[in-house]
């Protein structure tokens, strides 16, 4: 099983001066760890789930770059890019940028977004629902587009939303066939039905039952399509907060008893957030005792 770190909150000890000097850290560690993936969020303020929307939020396609800079080996990405932020363009131009400067470790995480009060409050439009599917569908065909050959596609692009006259894309990628494609949700109707259209990776939530659901859901969408949907992996976000003492918290065996059942399940890439990551003892944790095995699962 491939074992992913996801960054949500940068509320560290040491204020806004710490936060790059913290990162930093966080993500060697990982990546000498063995963590195949490290994650951020596509947030400009923080989500209620994990904490105020006035605590830090660093904007997402920035802070690839700097984790890429402090890493050789793990891939890294947005779990996952709200698409009404950026033109399908940027889209596959800040993908192939990240994929070509981290020699080849760049992830593409997109999905419809949610988050409408931070579209609003930045100025950001945020179209209703069926739209933003629309324009889910628009920039991943475009994207394909532009990985296409050596320089992307010379002919026009046509979508529902998006009209572009030619597709260049120089430099390409580096990763073959493309940087891989994660479509974020777990939509029965539409988000699981355009990640069998198009995408290398689903990401949903949930434990055992709810899991093996939505990939059995996924594998009916691959049959319309005619997909192999062993093509797809299939990863599921976490979460886990690690007793460092006073037994708040699971230990290092019931974390991998936890996520054996999501193998179990199905699930081939696990990606999670654990509580107090800017704390060195947490790491250490993770590098000696969660992640050998789930490597070995």
């Amino acid at each position: 099983m491939k074992i992913g770190l996801q960054i949500p909150s940068f509320t560290w000890p040491g204020g806004p001066e710490a936060i790059g000097p913290t990162l930093a850290r966080i993500a060697r560690d990982a990546d000498d760890a063995g963590f195949d993936s490290i994650w951020v969020m596509d947030h400009f303020f923080q989500i209620r789930a994990v904490g105020r929307a006035e605590e830090p939020m660093l904007e997402g396609w920035t802070t690839l770059g700097f984790l890429a800079a402090n890493t050789v080996r793990a891939r890294v990405g947005l779990m996952v890019g709200g698409v009404h932020y950026r033109a399908p363009g940027l889209w596959a131009k800040a993908a192939t940028t990240l994929d070509v400067l981290s020699g080849g470790r760049a992830w593409l995480g997109i999905g419809a977004a949610w988050n409408e009060d931070e579209s609003r409050g930045l100025g950001f439009e945020f179209p209703p629902l069926g739209e933003r599917f629309e324009r889910l569908e628009d920039t991943l065909r475009l994207v394909h587009e532009m990985w296409r050959g050596d320089h992307g596609s010379d002919a026009p692009f046509e979508g529902r939303h998006t009209h572009a006259t030619r597709l260049l894309n120089s430099p390409q990628a580096i990763s073959r066939p493309h940087p891989p494609v994660m479509i974020g949700g777990g939509g029965e109707r539409k988000t699981l039905r355009l990640v069998a259209q198009y995408a290398d990776a689903c990401n949903v939530f949930g434990g055992p039952t709810a899991i093996h659901h939505k990939y059995e859901v996924l594998r009916e969408h691959c049959a319309a399509v005619g997909r192999d949907p062993d093509e797809i992996e299939r990863s599921t976000l976490q979460t886990v907060r690690l007793d460092l003492g006073g037994g708040n918290g699971e230990s290092p065996t019931q974390v991998v008893d936890r996520f054996g059942e999501l193998s179990d399940a199905g699930a081939q890439h696990v990606v999670f957030s654990v509580r107090d990551d800017w704390d060195p003892r947490v790491m250490e944790i993770l590098a000696r005792d969660i992640v050998p095995e789930m490597h070995a699962l």
